[in-house]
């Protein structure tokens, strides 16, 4: 029997694979950053277009290379024809298969009408115009087939508006409040990157074959969609309508620890400490008010007592998905549009891990140890 080389924990926890310098997670200090900036200070203090130009362009704009950044991607925001054209029968035969597989395969067609080649055979200037096409691309295609699957027809996007207030605006064909666009913007910005996440590892390994650019992102949506990964927010918002009253918290807690259930929207596998993104979004919410508000940071403050009793010494503390949830539900936007949200920020980490990845031409192949029956044995006749 062969084994590896070198052996690593379970889901290769804690393994360094690559060198990055687009984001770090450090999570005993409950500390994250997007290139050397704070990526909490960015949300208080940016906007979503100079976090998308740090990322990929890799500094902050002044206002000039704002203003020419924005006049560069407006354009990018319109659906192309043969997109266009392709979104009903899109949006209608991918309507029990989720947002997410929706928009994997309107990526795809604009891909294939825009002529998008292999990271492998493009240049690196080609393959930002690329990436900056998808990502501006990805907000209007949501909001696009969210509306036709609900028999309404999709919002041109406004080049007055920022990526965030536009969003609500082709999602809702209505003017969108200020402090909601807002709200909005700076959870996208503190979901943009996160380290090497599932989903992010899974668009690298695939830019490691030379694949094109969308085929990536593609991938990356895949390892979103599941419910350990993107889709944990709508989730979260339904641990709190099943708790549903004050009273109810603690029995409901108690019962679910004791029996060892996953509470959705606590507990995460890097930070040992409070989530920063929690904390910021729990301040965003707070600034609206309300029973759902009060609720949730009383459902907060339970856990986190009653873990410390019936747990000791297991920490166990909100994670982004927790407050993102409250806050999407407070700016408007419907549950099943939480995930397909969090990618139109991850879009933008991923094609920025794409685009560094492609840097690099050594393939991503690691090895297997193999547990099934020893081998040879002879093959048995039919």
């Amino acid at each position: 029997m062969t084994t590896t080389e070198i052996e690593v924990p379970r889901g290769l926890k804690g393994v360094v694979v690559t060198e990055t310098a687009l984001s770090d997670v450090r999570g005993l200090e409950g500390f994250y950053h997007y290139r050397q900036y704070s990526a909490i200070e960015l949300a208080e203090r940016r906007s979503l277009e100079d976090v998308w130009h740090l990322m990929l362009l890799g500094e902050l704009p002044d206002a000039a290379a704002r203003a020419a950044f924005l006049a560069r991607t407006a354009p990018l925001r319109r659906l192309p024809d043969a997109l266009r054209a392709a979104l009903p029968a899109l949006a209608a035969g991918t309507a029990k298969g989720g947002p997410l597989a929706a928009l994997g395969a309107a990526l795809t067609v604009a891909a294939a009408d825009r002529g998008i080649r292999p990271l492998y055979d493009t240049a690196p200037e080609q393959r930002i115009e690329d990436a900056l096409f998808a990502t501006a691309l990805v907000p209007t295609v949501l909001t696009a087939l969210h509306r036709l699957q609900h028999g309404e027809q999709p919002v041109e996007p406004r080049d007055d508006l920022g990526y965030a207030a536009n969003y609500l605006w082709m999602l809702t064909g209505e003017e969108p409040e200020p402090a909601k666009a807002r709200a909005v913007e700076q959870y996208l910005i503190s979901t943009v990157d996160h380290g090497f996440n599932a989903s992010t590892f899974t668009a690298r390994v695939i830019a490691s074959t030379g694949a094109d650019l969308v085929a990536c992102l593609v991938g990356g949506l895949g390892a979103l969609s599941g419910p350990l990964h993107g889709g944990a927010p709508s989730r979260a918002l339904d641990t709190l309508d099943e708790i549903g009253t004050p009273d109810r918290i603690d029995g409901w807690i108690r019962e679910h620890v004791l029996s060892g259930d996953r509470i959705m929207g606590f507990g995460h596998p890097v930070y040992r400490t409070e989530d920063p993104r929690s904390r910021m979004l729990r301040g965003v919410a707070e600034s609206f008010g309300g029973e759902l508000v009060d609720f949730a940071v009383a459902v907060e403050s339970r856990v986190v007592s009653l873990l410390a009793e019936l747990k000791p010494g297991r920490e166990l503390h909100t994670n982004v998905e927790f407050y993102a949830g409250v806050v999407m539900h407070l700016c408007g936007l419907p549950r099943e549009m939480f995930t397909p949200t969090f990618a139109a920020a991850r879009a933008i980490g991923w094609s920025a891990n794409i685009l560094e990845q492609a840097a690099d031409s050594k393939i991503i192949r690691p090895a297997a140890r193999y547990t099934g029956p020893a081998a040879p044995q002879p093959v048995p006749a039919p």
